[in-house]
């Protein structure tokens, strides 16, 4: 009898220890946590479990946890949120960023970085989302969202996309009702014409389906004015992207006056009216002759996107943190970088859900460094701006799951397939 009340003793003791140590199944310990939505940036720990946060607070036991991570002197930050990328990628000659060979596929290119959630814009149309949904959506480990390209070919490239009677809005409207849960508004892009009916077409979509749209404007000699379509076209919520680009030949309008250094009235006021202004930098879409007046004026980026395929990021882009890098260092305060990298565009693509380090949220995290040391910034024109620091991602956690970690912060370390 003594026997067998000692083992259930040994049993229940057992049992509380394996209880006791499941508590969270990953401890982020030590880091500070910027989570803008919630207004935190100070020191704490966030317990996860279940592929939601359970907890955030300061000195959580970590004898509680089946992993932790080892954040001291790091950054905890929701998950990044790219807005604008071209993850459409296939096999397929003369596709351009629709299945074809410029588009990157997502989780090559996203984890690495801090970025649990990317959309894809404008790659797929109407007409070809079902193709992007089964091979891209559906098979990656990263969250991709879509904005739909009116044009039902998506971004083929050439005269696919001058087509105006493919930019049909109840199509575009009906396939973004029906794939809610994937698609996050419509997008205009690489028109060259004098016509407005490709932005007013999207806005139509929009309105049916109760979405934004993202607009990459330009490509008329002269431009269009961007007064005009940020006053008369576009609804507040609705996205410029591409907002600090000075492109060559006269065929966009830029938000700084290049003359004077100073940021256009009507951009200012566009602003105030809700137009929310997009990074989008890509391969020839950033201009530090655009962005740094603009950075001393105040006008910062709503929200920093990469416009990521495989000219941008073997170009000056690189990759999201380059991107944040760069604006931290003309003067944008890091709680700032990083609301505009998540929070602000889950607001922006209605997916409120996402983008903080709320208790009970979806668990989608990234621990960042802040490297010390001689770093070079530069823009398509080989304009350079130094800096002495730079953003580096220690680690990222997708939906409760670490994904990445690239100096084994985890203990123990558990390989994931």
């Amino acid at each position: 009898m003594q026997h067998r009340s000692i083992l259930f003793t040994l049993l229940a003791c057992l049992l509380g220890v394996v209880s006791h140590a499941q508590t969270y199944s990953v401890l982020i310990k030590g880091g500070t946590v910027i989570d803008p939505k919630n207004n935190i940036n100070q020191v704490m720990d966030v317990g996860i479990f279940e592929g939601k946060i359970r907890k955030v607070a300061k000195d959580i036991d970590p004898k509680e946890a089946r992993q932790v991570v080892d954040a001291k002197g790091m950054y905890v930050t929701p998950g990044l949120i790219d807005i604008h990328g071209h993850v459409f990628f296939g096999t397929e000659p003369n596709h351009y960023l629709s299945n074809g060979l410029v588009a990157l596929p997502p989780d090559g290119f996203t984890f690495r970085v801090g970025v649990t959630t990317i959309v894809d814009a404008g790659g797929a149309g109407w007409d070809s989302f079902s193709e992007f949904k089964n091979n891209v959506i559906f098979n990656s480990k990263t969250r991709v969202l879509s904005f739909l390209n009116i044009v039902g070919q998506g971004m083929r490239g050439g005269n696919w996309e001058q087509d105006t009677a493919d930019m049909d809005p109840n199509l575009a409207a009906g396939v973004a009702i029906k794939n809610r849960n994937d698609v996050v508004g419509f997008k205009v892009a690489h028109f060259q014409g004098k016509d407005w009916k490709p932005v007013d077409n999207a806005v139509k979509a929009g309105k049916l389906a109760n979405m934004p749209v993202m607009v990459d404007f330009g490509g008329s000699t002269p431009p269009l004015p961007l007064e005009e379509l940020f006053m008369k076209h576009l609804r507040p919520g609705d996205i410029y992207t591409h907002a600090y680009t000075l492109l060559e030949g006269n065929i966009r309008e830029t938000i700084v006056d290049e003359a004077t250094q100073k940021v256009k009235p009507f951009a200012l006021e566009a602003r105030k009216r809700g137009i929310i202004f997009d990074v989008g930098y890509g391969g020839a879409s950033f201009n530090y002759s655009q962005a740094i007046p603009a950075m001393k004026a105040g006008f910062y980026p709503n929200t920093i996107s990469t416009d990521l395929h495989t000219g941008s990021m073997n170009g000056s882009m690189k990759d999201m943190l380059s991107i944040m890098s760069k604006f931290y260092n003309m003067g944008m305060d890091l709680p700032s970088v990083i609301k505009a990298s998540t929070w602000e565009p889950a607001k922006v693509i209605h997916r409120e859900q996402l983008g903080h380090i709320t208790e009970g949220a979806i668990a989608d995290v990234a621990v960042f460094s802040m490297r010390k040391g001689n770093f070079g910034f530069y823009d398509k024109t080989g304009y350079k701006v130094e800096g002495k620091e730079k953003l580096e991602c220690e680690l990222t956690v997708m939906g409760g799951k670490i994904v990445y970690d690239l100096n084994g912060i985890t203990s123990p370390i558990y390989l994931t397939k």
